[in-house]
């Protein structure tokens, strides 16, 4: 009920403060321009992917980048916080707490509850705020489709599906084969 007693607080009108107030319930609270956003828990095959695109991407990665996994708050601003299954940051710009930072590579993984969110509305936010590459993966169909930044606005690097590869070159090159995040 905690949570019931939270979400009356508005609308709008939350700040990235306001978030330390929420209970850790295994709920996703996230911020786009002060309006706050719930999503439930993922489902096994969700986390399947998440853990396995983490390893790959861990592997490849030069030195100077991190690679993180949900949750964990990526604040640009004082009205938005988002929580990309896996980020990329440099790791110059990571923070004791939170990631302020533009991010060089954000990933989601489709859910059933969050598919448009991810696909439309979080690719703008995403973009607004300049993150450099974007990672939507479909574990139900296993799949991905990879963008960059270009100009301000998202243009597609790469999709593949399937037993296919894709290799994608940022933010540092690897190779990603749909089919093998999940064991379906």
């Amino acid at each position: 009920m905690t949570t019931m007693t939270a979400m009356p607080h508005a609308v709008e009108g939350w700040t990235v403060a306001d978030l330390e107030s929420l209970p850790a319930d295994g709920l996703r609270y996230e911020l786009v321009d002060g309006i706050l956003l719930v999503s439930p828990a993922p489902r096994p095959v969700h986390q399947e992917a998440i853990g396995e695109l983490f390893v790959l991407l861990r592997a490849a990665r030069p030195e100077d980048f991190k690679v993180y996994v949900v949750p964990l708050d990526w604040q640009p601003d004082d009205v938005t916080s988002l929580q990309p299954d896996l980020l990329v940051v440099r790791r110059a710009d990571v923070r004791a707490r939170n990631i302020v930072a533009p991010l060089v590579l954000a990933v989601e993984v489709l859910s059933r509850s969050t598919r448009r969110y991810d696909e439309v509305f979080k690719a703008s936010v995403y973009a607004e705020h300049g993150v450099a590459s974007y990672w939507i993966v479909d574990p139900d169909e296993p799949s991905i489709v990879a963008y960059d930044l270009v100009d301000g606005a998202y243009e597609e690097v790469g999709r593949t599906a399937g037993d296919e590869s894709v290799t994608l070159a940022r933010p540092f090159e690897v190779t990603v084969t749909p089919k093998s995040l999940v064991s379906g």
